[in-house]
């Protein structure tokens, strides 16, 4: 199935996810991805999430979309005021995960830290500079190691697997990067 150009005024992007909820159509829905995936990452970046959360936030909407064609009802609501109230809705429980993690975090007074504030805002970005700065100081080899244990969260054992080498030297990698990235980060503390 084939979504005319919108600018032609004939998409039918009610029959797209009626077609999805009737027959599973992933046609159907390969043609509703193509046009909303772009359209969402762009309004959830205009909210002001970063453009990595949005993409990922518009491929969360898009498999609700899939899974939940069936609640779809072109009386109540047409398809993209449906798809964005979707994506509406999943960045406000982001933003609430979001927030309650950042109560958590705050320590035992129960006072949540105050995120917004331009310092903060500052501080944080002065940080992650220089964590990258010291991530690019690295060898390829120490990098790698750091940015599958921390940033993709792999165990010391998936880490072996995928680059090949015995858990053990896994593990030593890991700790050697760290030492050193602590050494490079001394002072942020």
């Amino acid at each position: 199935m084939t979504v005319p150009s919108p600018a032609g005024g004939g998409a039918d992007f009610d029959g797209l996810i009626l077609a999805i909820a009737r027959d599973a159509d992933r046609s159907a829905f390969a043609d509703l991805f193509r046009h909303f995936a772009p359209r969402l990452k762009a309004y959830l970046v205009r909210t002001g999430l970063p453009a990595n959360a949005a993409e990922e936030l518009a491929q969360e909407t898009m498999l609700a979309v899939w899974r939940k064609a069936s609640y779809f009802d072109p009386a109540r609501a047409g398809a993209a005021t449906w798809i964005f109230t979707i994506a509406r809705n999943l960045r406000i429980d982001l933003l609430r995960r979001e927030r309650h993690r950042s109560t958590l975090d705050a320590g035992t007074d129960g006072e949540p830290v105050d995120e917004t504030s331009g310092e903060t805002m500052l501080m944080t970005a002065e940080r992650a500079a220089r964590v990258r700065a010291a991530l690019s100081a690295l060898s390829e080899e120490q990098a790698a190691i750091v940015r599958l244990s921390f940033f993709q969260e792999k165990p010391h054992s998936a880490i072996a697997r995928e680059l090949g080498i015995p858990l053990g030297t896994a593990k030593s990698r890991v700790r050697l990067a760290l030492a050193r990235l602590r050494v490079l980060l001394e002072d942020l503390k």
